[in-house]
């Protein structure tokens, strides 16, 4: 694990150390540490998010039938005759 050095206001070294006492973290790493990983979290969520946005507004989708099925098979089959071909 690296080790990360920082300074910080009085005030926000208290409030660390309240946050610690108080959330049931043993150490100050361990609560800088999970509020780095809820970040993450809440940042993949937000992509996820964002991701279901943009597929809702990229239109209306269509349905498949069995020939677009098969023109995709079909493609694919061709891919993989061309990788195999070299």
């Amino acid at each position: 694990m690296a080790t990360l050095t920082f300074s910080l206001p009085q005030a926000m070294r208290e409030f660390i150390e309240k946050q610690v006492e108080e959330g049931g973290f043993g150490t100050v790493s361990e609560y800088l540490r999970s509020l780095v990983r809820e970040d993450q979290k809440r940042k993949a969520r937000a992509a996820v998010e964002q991701a279901l946005l943009e597929g809702l507004n990229s239109g209306v989708a269509a349905e498949w039938g069995a020939e677009d099925r098969r023109a995709v098979e079909e493609e694919i089959k061709r891919r993989i005759e061309r990788m195999k071909a070299g």
